[in-house]
């Protein structure tokens, strides 16, 4: 995929007086050393090219010079559509009730958690491959119906090429190839791949593979506490049900080309690859990890940490998980420093840093082969973890080399440099902003 190329502009100053800039002066922005005079990212050059087609959504299209990334932000009452380089609000879009959102895996389209199922967001960006090179095109931002029904929508997994959704009402497991979704939104059915129920319904998670293989959890209401790995032919190669508080998973290629699959538990971690299931245990009785992220080509995978089980959503340490040596090493991100975060404020960097954003503002640069800090960017005012989870409070995402963290309390919303270690562009959209997801478009 070609990287996005973000034009070049100064960066803002963060936290409060990034805000009080952004609302008394109309964008004026200064950098580390001194006042500047800004200069507004350039607006994408439209074409004289409008799409002809029946399907909403791209019968407005108009071409651009390239690829346009976008936002999409949960509040309460909707979603909004955001330009990733302005980060001026494209469209909003009702929708009632605390809904999720996750990548539908096209770089296009978002899979909405509603009432009935999932619906589909179309952001309204998206390339046209033709063989070395493409077109890209915008047009407004839709949302649709629910496609794939459930009663009660929970995890979406982009691995490999397909996108699987776990019902937990139920423990069906749907899967589709991520290229399919503008063909399934505008003939109204689903292209499922491959289907598969769990014994029981649970709060549960299943990533699938090309190659035939299938993540997926066992348990119960109350109780989940197994992971399997199935063939294609739904036959179990490798499982395990020494996952106490199962929770959460990744999946990615690791340094030596190896194919993992992991789930979090309360004592450490699940591996699987090769056929076998190897249990990764925390250093702590009681060490849970609930959410991990990975990035392929890499032997780590940055999770949270919590040890106190009778403890809120609001964590200090995070953990470096090596599958190379099957190790588990917990780090402490906001060392020296009166802060917290929550699985919402980590992320990974498109060259593998581990990135977390604390409640005094800043955002770490973290290196993931050492756990030292490389940089800390102060971004955001200073904020509290909320009691539910919930409850609106700061996000961080990454696109292609450009970190951008929401900040609910002031309704703006920030593109980080974290490379860089600055504050690329602030913008104010006005809105209490839950959940945030990025597509490439």
């Amino acid at each position: 995929m070609t990287p996005i190329a973000w034009p070049a502009r100064v960066a803002t100053v963060a936290g409060g007086a990034a805000l009080a800039l952004l609302l008394s002066a109309c964008g004026t922005e200064a950098d580390a050393e001194a006042s500047a005079t800004p200069t507004a990212a350039p607006a994408t050059t439209q074409e004289e090219q409008v799409v002809e087609d029946d399907y909403e959504g791209e019968s407005d299209a108009v071409e651009q010079a390239g690829a346009t990334p976008r936002l999409a932000v949960t509040y309460d009452g909707g979603i909004a559509v955001i330009d990733a380089r302005s980060l001026e609000v494209v469209g909003t879009l009702d929708l009632d009730g605390f809904n999720r959102i996750a990548p539908a895996g096209d770089e296009r389209h978002v899979v909405v958690s509603t009432a009935g199922g999932w619906s589909v967001l179309d952001t309204g960006t998206w390339t046209d491959a033709h063989g070395e090179h493409g077109h890209s095109f915008t047009s407004e931002p839709v949302l649709h119906d629910v496609i794939v029904e459930a009663e009660a929508p929970g995890h979406v997994v982009v691995h490999d090429g397909l996108t699987t959704l776990f019902d937990d009402g139920t423990g069906q497991v749907t899967v589709i190839e991520t290229g399919e979704w503008t063909e399934m939104v505008e003939h109204g059915d689903v292209h499922a791949v491959r289907e598969y129920s769990a014994a029981s319904a649970h709060h549960g998670v299943a990533a699938t593979a090309t190659d035939g293989t299938m993540l997926v959890t066992e348990g119960g209401e109350d109780d989940v506490n197994a992971a399997m790995i199935l063939n294609a032919d739904d036959e179990v190669i490798a499982s395990s049900d020494q996952c106490p508080g199962l929770h959460g998973e990744t999946a990615f290629t690791s340094a030596s080309g190896e194919a993992y699959m992991m789930t979090g538990c309360e004592d450490g971690v699940l591996a699987f690859h090769g056929g076998d299931v190897h249990k990764i245990a925390a250093p702590d009785d009681f060490g849970r990890i609930g959410n991990a992220y990975s990035v392929d080509g890499s032997d780590v995978v940055l999770g949270d940490y919590k040890t106190d089980p009778e403890g809120g959503i609001g964590l200090t340490q995070a953990t470096l998980i090596d599958v190379a040596d099957e190790s588990i090493t917990v780090i402490d991100p906001f060392e020296g420093a009166d802060a917290e975060y929550t699985w919402r404020g980590l992320a990974r960097g498109t060259a593998g840093e581990a990135l977390a954003l604390g409640t005094d503002g800043a955002l770490r640069v973290i290196d993931p082969a050492t756990g030292d800090v490389v940089r800390s960017i102060d971004v955001i005012d200073e904020w509290e973890v909320p009691e539910d989870w919930q409850s609106p409070h700061p996000a961080l995402i990454v696109i292609q080399g450009m970190a951008f963290v929401t900040e609910p309390a002031s309704g703006a919303i920030h593109a980080v440099d974290y490379m860089g270690g600055a504050v690329w562009n602030s913008g104010v959209v006005d809105l209490e902003m839950t959940e945030i997801v990025g597509v490439n478009g």
